[in-house]
């Protein structure tokens, strides 16, 4: 691999673009959890109880979607526009959400709010590897990634607070300014990266087959759900046409001359294996997020105030983890040793979590939870470092949004998976016997002896990811056409 010195931006540039780069990236991670508290108003005010992990469930599928989409039209059309596309999207999507009148209204606004979603949630982390040398980026990832400690730490208080004080729709209105901040900022600091080996083709039937592929085993995972209420065949058809669609979607692949995810990138091991693995560390991180708050109000009576601030201290270590995990790998340029201890540090958070019972004090609640807090805050960053640094910056772009793009991927499969469990465990003849506090807690107990078995899954598989020391440049076959257009690679 060819090297050169990476561009020299200055320092305080170097600054204002983090500093967009967060903005934006914060206005898009405490969407999830402000959205969290604020639900339960958002129901009694639309009424539609039965549709409420519809919002999520929009929002989450057309994010996913154009996570791929636009890490790949960002190749063509530079990072800086379609960022700025993310923000403006996400930002009038925002102010038609605060107006709905309707679920129905919101459900569909919040889809079209995932889209600017989607390209927040990948793009910032796409520029880091442009900007970066290999041993830089991980340290500049972890900064990048703390945002989402922070939205998480926050998200929850800042939304009880702004829907007691001011009403749900507030909720929706306040990404207004900071999207505004985050354009500002972007628009005066972001030179325009744009490759210049990129073919303007876009690639229609992948587009298609992907969108429909991801959508009916969305929607098929959501209905699985609740078996009661629809019908085994419907469910099952679903399935099918999505297996259908995603044959197609390969073969679409194969064929297209610039594929929205190119298949050769999974005949390298180090993707291959932090695709799984990042797959895997979201659903572990997800059933702490879900069912720790759960367990704290339900079943010790928290209120819904204090089980947001029994979560602080994981999402603190979360964030905390991800930052140094980012100066380790910065130091060492390293990476599977970290990779091995994540999975054993997640391990021991969910083992300790499947322990609990009615009797079990708040302070070991919060304990617990905070050591799967470090295993997760740790896989925020390394799978990115370690993806970018297996490929030329020509691919940057794609490998970036593709390891965000598996990190959904575990949710949007997992969370109704744990749903179902803890359905299942509830609909059971054990749970019969039992109060309704026991079999909430025998539902939530056996949710995470699954995540053990997850856990201990990716701890095998960390075994065979592959290590290549972080070197301190950047691969060349680039160029930077900063804001006056000039060339400035030599």
């Amino acid at each position: 691999m060819n090297h050169c010195n990476h561009y020299n931006l200055a320092k305080d540039k170097i600054n204002m673009i983090m500093a967009g780069l967060m903005v934006g990236l914060l206005v898009a991670a405490f969407d999830y959890s402000i959205m969290g508290t604020a639900m339960p108003k958002v129901i009694n005010s639309l009424q539609g109880m039965e549709y409420y992990v519809w919002p999520f469930t929009s929002y989450m599928l057309s994010s996913t979607i154009a996570i791929i989409l636009f890490g790949k039209l960002s190749d063509i059309y530079g990072r800086k526009h379609i960022l700025i596309v993310g923000i403006v999207t996400f930002v009038i999507t925002s102010i038609l959400c605060g107006f709905s009148t309707n679920m129905l209204e919101l459900i569909i606004f919040r889809g079209l709010q995932g889209i600017g979603g989607g390209i927040l949630l990948s793009l910032p982390f796409i520029v880091v590897g442009e900007i970066f040398s290999p041993r830089e980026r991980a340290k500049y990832m972890g900064i990048l990634a703390s945002v989402f400690g922070l939205a998480d730490v926050l998200g929850p208080i800042l939304g009880g607070v702004i829907t007691d004080t001011l009403g749900w729709r507030w909720v929706f209105f306040i990404n207004v300014p900071v999207g505004i901040a985050a354009v500002a900022l972007i628009l005066y600091s972001l030179p325009n990266f744009k490759l210049d080996s990129v073919k303007e083709v876009i690639d229609y039937s992948g587009i298609v087959t992907f969108t429909l592929t991801l959508s009916s085993l969305f929607l098929a995972l959501t209905l699985a759900g609740d078996l009661n209420k629809y019908p085994l065949a419907e469910i099952a058809g679903l399935f099918v046409f999505s297996g259908v669609m995603f044959t197609l979607f390969i073969w679409a692949e194969k064929k297209a001359v610039e594929p929205i995810l190119p298949l050769y990138l999974f005949k390298n091991p180090i993707f291959s294996v932090s695709s799984v693995e990042s797959f895997l560390a979201s659903a572990l991180m997800f059933c702490g997020i879900i069912y720790v708050p759960l367990f704290a109000q339900s079943v010790l009576g928290i209120s819904p105030t204090n089980s947001g601030l029994l979560m602080i201290p994981m999402l603190f270590s979360l964030t905390m983890a991800s930052i140094i995990t980012g100066q380790i790998i910065s130091k060492t340029g390293k990476y599977k040793k970290l990779v091995i201890a994540e999975f054993v540090i997640t391990g021991i958070g969910v083992v300790l979590l499947a322990t609990m019972n009615a009797n079990t004090p708040y302070y070991l609640l919060a304990a617990y939870s905070t050591v799967l807090g470090i295993g997760s805050g740790m896989a925020y960053n390394i799978f990115n470092v370690a993806v970018q640094n297996a490929f030329t910056l020509r691919e940057i772009g794609i490998v970036t949004a593709s390891m965000r793009f598996f990190r959904n991927l575990g949710t949007i499969v997992f969370v109704p998976i744990f749903g179902y469990i803890m359905n299942f465990t509830l609909g059971s003849s054990t749970a019969v016997i039992l109060s309704k506090t026991q079999a909430l807690v025998l539902s939530i107990q056996n949710i995470f002896l699954v995540a053990i078995l997850l856990a201990f899954v990716g701890l095998i598989i960390a075994f065979f990811l592959k290590e290549i020391p972080l070197g301190g440049d950047v691969p060349i076959n680039y160029k930077e056409v900063s804001e006056e257009g000039i060339n400035k690679t030599k």
